[in-house]
């Protein structure tokens, strides 16, 4: 009786050990580095009980923060989006190194395929290691997930004293740490991006693509670390986001159209901006922005509009900013059409420009500047209900060159002289 109740004893030992390690693995049954299940994935959403998915653990990425597991990431990527179900490729707790990684679609599997990031992956400092401006990139894929609370960081402190765009000339751009190009439907949220070597986000010849929750922060001095840089793409949809940055929180420039920016969090940075424009031959049109609901904190710049003068010819318009808080923001609405050079008028024409309800505190004594250009003057600009103070003893002033306002509601400070 004693040897049947031992018995049993074990076999109840050995069933609750098989039930904890199910209830606490994020997977049911491996093999050759697949996993199938139904549990719960990022963000609390019932994960599909057919999708695989694949461990970078299993291609032998080790996240001892020494060894480069750039090869075992994209081995694992590569299984992945080679599957012809759906697949989940999960970057598991750890501090893990890599250098360049591409993650290059088209995937065979039904879309989309999911990048879940939960450790830390921090880049390879070594700058003779990277021959583009990105550190990741994921390109030509329709169908893209990448989520988790894990933290993307480029280590840039270690590489900044080498950028060089600051002195003029022609530069050496430092690796973005996350590049899409050429994505179409896909959804970006939850991790964190930290001192990137150049930009944190480009987003360049994509569609339809949504940013969510993210937040990205570098110190305010940090060369050219745009938070999210956007061109030639289209659809693009940024939210409830933080960004705390050394250079634009947010920047679009040519070929983009239906941006939009809402609930983000800009601070410190050069504000959120459009441009730089005109810079290079044969550059796209921009329009249908949209900026709304949105804070900026001690930043150089608030709303900017900016294009190079002596640029060829292009458009910019159909732009809204509303409903904007400023604290000890500088220079808080501004166009500037002599960016970069002023010794030729710039051929950028900007049109349909509305300012609305933008309110708070600025450090400058020059509130609204719209300076525009002689060759083509602003058209259809517009401001309603402005109402900004400044910090300092000096009284608000707008400065107006070649661009007829339109003012409703309340202007402080107060409009041009007509």
């Amino acid at each position: 009786m004693a040897m049947a109740i031992s018995l049993k004893s074990s076999a109840n030992a050995v069933l609750l050990s098989c039930i904890v390690i199910l209830l606490s693995s994020s997977s049911g049954c491996e093999a050759n580095g697949r996993v199938g299940g139904g549990s719960i994935g990022a963000g609390g959403h019932k994960r599909d009980p057919s999708e695989i998915v694949f461990n970078v653990l299993k291609f032998g990425a080790v996240p001892d923060g020494k060894k480069d597991n750039a090869i075992e990431f994209i081995r694992a990527w590569r299984a992945a989006c080679d599957s012809p179900g759906k697949a989940r490729l999960v970057i598991p707790a750890g501090n893990f190194i890599a250098g360049p990684i591409v993650f290059q679609g088209p995937c065979k599997g039904p879309p989309p395929i999911t990048v879940q990031l939960i450790g830390n992956v921090k880049a390879l400092p070594d700058m003779s290691s990277y021959s583009e401006d990105f550190w990741i990139t994921f390109e030509k894929i329709d169908g893209l997930i990448v989520t988790g609370t894990g933290t993307i960081d480029g280590q840039g402190s270690l590489v900044w004293k080498y950028d060089d765009c600051k002195k003029g000339g022609s530069c050496s751009v430092l690796p973005a740490n996350i590049k899409f190009n050429h994505v179409t439907n896909a959804i970006i949220r939850q991790f964190t991006s930290v001192d990137p070597m150049g930009f944190h986000i480009g987003i360049v010849l994509s569609q339809n693509v949504k940013v969510r929750r993210l937040h990205i922060r570098a110190p305010g001095d940090s060369p050219n670390t745009d938070g999210i840089h956007i061109s030639q793409s289209s659809q693009v949809k940024i939210a409830r986001s933080i960004i705390e940055t050394g250079d634009d929180c947010i920047g679009i420039i040519q070929g983009s159209t239906d941006i939009s920016i809402v609930k983000v969090t800009c601070g410190p940075g050069h504000g959120i901006s459009v441009g730089s424009l005109g810079k290079y031959p044969d550059e796209k049109d921009v329009r249908g922005i949209l900026v709304r609901n949105c804070t900026l904190k001690g930043t150089t710049n608030g709303l900017r509009i900016k294009t190079w003068g002596g640029s060829p010819p292009s458009l910019a318009s159909d732009m809204t900013y509303e409903n904007i808080i400023m604290e000890n923001v500088k220079n808080p609405i501004i166009i500037d059409q002599s960016y970069g050079k002023a010794n030729a008028p710039s051929k950028v024409k900007i049109s349909d420009v509305r300012f609305t309800n933008v309110v708070g505190t600025t450090v400058s004594d020059v509130a609204v500047d719209l300076s525009c250009s002689q060759q083509v003057p602003c058209e259809g600009v517009e401001l309603t209900n402005i109402n900004l103070k400044n910090t300092g003893p000096e009284p608000l002033t707008s400065n107006c060159v070649n661009v007829r306002v339109k003012y409703a509601g309340m202007q402080f400070p107060p409009p041009c002289p007509k």
